[in-house]
């Protein structure tokens, strides 16, 4: 399994005096400590112990700052901070006294601060930090600092799916990597083996792929011994060579020892403390091997395992593949509409996952290199003539493959040039079609705008009337009249009402439509109380009562204070409208990682099947009367979607009819205002 960048350690101070030997002492126990994954009390430790030294030296700084990255960015995923502690060791990097010290700090800080780059999508700028890091690798003959360049290359022509590229980076990262027996270089070199394997798999060339395989087991056998205290390291890496072998075994035919290498690669990893994630997407591969094989009850038995695990610890990539298997298992068993259901999943994940890669993908970091590239040899090329004469050569040589380009092009010219006019004539029609489109999207945004102007114009010339006839009934009614003549002014009265809160409910829905968020930090404990007390007294009417369970801890959401008290609001208020006389309504808030979820769950007549699909459509026809008569008009829900999505959030609901319904929205947590 490749991972961008993997985690090994930090680079140990070398006895070169150039640490102090306060400061040697206490990276041993702050590595410690982060081997525990005692992340906090490191740092904490560590801060304390170097305010001790009397006069630390420059790699004591730089090192500090180092073991801060590793505990923020690769241990926490902190990529903010991460990004802070990297550019502070490309100043400390930068005071260096000797050529060694500079060429190993410098190239090391801007790989680091080239991987938080990478991980924040800033694709250019990480590719400038790794051509600094590969640039001073090359000048000051730093074989290592090479080595940590070229894999990083290799990782990322994996990623954008350019396997052979990435095959050649990852020898060539293999043959300057050091060959001193310390832990760092020894993992990364069994690492390597092993992403030379799987592009050679990706290749569809099994037998360089099994070789490669096997030499990275053979490898971690042979040496690692040296580390006994790190022996778990050792099992994780023999587990992910074990499940990718076991991949190339499947495309050989050997199912059957593909299955065990999978198992075992899995009981090594899912141990506390190993490559977990590693473990759940093995499970993928050995689920897809019992789904080809038709071991439908092993199947389902994986997959029952699996979704305890990903409920623990979550996996995108096998979150993804676990819909789809379990989509499969429900084809093989005729339940097409659970197939359906899962096979959705898959797909929105899918395209989440494929969304991420998209940027990483068009990012062309080949040419972004040669441009680096080309810049520094202009510059060299003022100061030196001998590279002045090697361009020559090259220029000529040049000059003769495009000689001989040329002719070839010409040769071919005659061929294509049939298929040339087909092509410009075909996008020429397209181009043709695009415009139509493109002017008939224009007209219907037009009239669209157009529409809710109308709309606009006529609910608001309409109110006022409508508003002085509920007045002047309401007044009527006190004075003497017959019961009927009462009755009448009373339903002129209660019409009257009726249409002002359909024509308030049109306003605020073309609104929404249109309108912009003021959004403001807002404690979503106190919004909910607020709205829960305002609603009591109309639950009180029909005897019902609302309870309410708040955050443990406050919470604030970056929000529209207005926007989603009305959501709350009405939500709540449909409860009251479609609940029974004394019954009870729970108003529940739930704080999970990266959003807040609000229910709002009553036992009151649910909703039908046929009306489940147009409840939040404008103007639905699936409005119906409240359990005591209360009118509806089918706007609200239409209202709340649109201002949720405006928030970038969800709604939707889980409702069984006659035994109640579950409106849910949920929210993105923030911690900057954007």
């Amino acid at each position: 399994m490749v991972t961008l960048f993997s985690v090994t350690c930090t680079h140990k101070p070398a006895d070169n005096g150039d640490y102090s030997d306060e400061f040697k002492v206490i990276f041993k126990n702050t590595e410690q400590l982060i081997f525990h994954n005692k992340i906090n009390e490191s740092m904490r430790y560590l801060d304390s112990a170097v305010a001790t030294i009397p006069h630390p030296t420059i790699n004591d700084r730089f090192r500090t700052y180092g073991l801060h990255y590793v505990a923020t960015k690769r241990a926490k995923g902190d990529n903010v901070n991460g990004l802070l502690y990297a550019d502070s060791m490309v100043q400390y990097a930068k005071k260096s006294v000797t050529t060694k010290q500079y060429s190993e700090n410098f190239a090391e800080a801007n790989f680091s601060k080239g991987d938080v780059l990478f991980d924040i999508k800033r694709y250019n700028d990480a590719y400038e930090c790794f051509y600094q890091g590969y640039l001073v690798g090359k000048n000051y003959l730093n074989n290592d600092a090479l080595s940590d360049y070229t894999y990083r290359m290799g990782m990322i022509m994996y990623k954008q799916g350019h396997y052979k590229l990435a095959v050649n980076y990852f020898k060539d990262s293999y043959k300057q990597s050091s060959s001193k027996q310390n832990f760092v270089a020894f993992y990364r070199r069994q690492e390597i083996l092993d992403n030379i394997g799987l592009g050679y798999k990706k290749l569809n060339n099994p037998d360089s792929a099994m070789f490669y395989f096997t030499s990275a087991i053979e490898y971690i056998k042979a040496y690692g011994h040296n580390y006994p205290e790190k022996a778990n390291f050792m099992d994780i890496g023999l587990g992910v060579v074990y499940g990718n072998m076991a991949e190339v075994l499947v495309k050989q035919g050997k199912h059957q020892q593909a299955i065990d290498l999978l198992k075992k690669s899995i009981s090594i990893n899912l141990r506390k403390g190993n490559d977990n994630i590693d473990a759940q997407l093995t499970e993928v591969k050995l689920g897809q091997l019992y789904l080809d094989n038709n071991q439908i009850d092993s199947l389902k038995s994986l997959l029952a395992v699996m979704r305890r695990q990903l409920d623990t610890l979550k996996n995108e990539n096998a979150e993804a593949d676990w819909n789809r298997l379990l989509a499969n298992y429900y084809l093989k068993n005729k339940d097409f509409e659970k197939a359906v259901r899962y096979l959705q999943g898959y797909n929105i994940q899918k395209d989440s996952i494929d969304k991420k890669l998209l940027s990483l993908k068009e990012s062309d970091v080949n040419q972004q290199l040669a441009n680096y590239e080309q810049q520094h040899e202009i510059n060299t090329l003022s100061n030196n003539n001998k590279l002045q004469k090697t361009y020559l050569y090259v220029a000529i040589i040049c000059a003769v493959m495009l000689s001989v380009i040329i002719s070839l092009i010409y040769r071919n010219w005659k061929r294509s040039r049939k298929a040339f006019f087909t092509v410009n004539n075909l996008n020429k029609q397209i181009n043709e079609q695009n415009n139509v489109l493109e002017d008939t999207l224009t007209e219907l945004n037009g009239h669209n705008r157009e529409k809710d102007r109308i709309m606009r114009a006529v609910a608001h010339d309409l109110r006022n009337p409508l508003g002085g006839i509920a007045s002047l009934t309401s007044s009527m009614m006190d004075d003497e009249y017959t019961d009927e003549q009462k009755e009448l002014i009373n339903l002129i009265k209660e019409t009257s009402y009726n249409s002002l809160e359909l024509i308030n409910e049109i306003l605020e829905a073309t609104n929404n439509s249109n309108g912009k968020l003021n959004k403001e930090f807002v404690e979503i404990n106190a919004l909910l109380s607020n709205s829960v007390e305002l609603l009591r007294f109309k639950a009180a009417e029909k005897n019902q009562k609302i309870v309410l369970e708040l955050l443990d801890t406050p919470e604030e959401l970056f929000i529209s204070r207005e926007k989603i008290w009305r959501v709350i609001s009405n939500l709540i208020s449909n409860a009251t409208k479609f609940s029974p006389f004394g019954s009870v309504i729970y108003v529940t808030v739930i704080d999970n990682d990266n959003d807040v979820c609000v229910a709002v769950k009553d036992k009151g007549i649910g909703i039908p099947d046929n009306l489940k699909t147009q409840v939040f459509h404008m103007f639905t026809d699936a409005k119906r009367p409240g359990t005591a008569g209360e009118k509806s008009f089918g706007l609200g829900l239409s209202i709340c979607k649109q201002i949720i999505e405006k928030h970038d959030g969800k709604i939707w609901f889980e409702s069984t009819p006659g035994a109640g319904t579950t409106f849910y929205i949920q929210l993105q947590k923030q911690s900057t205002v954007v």
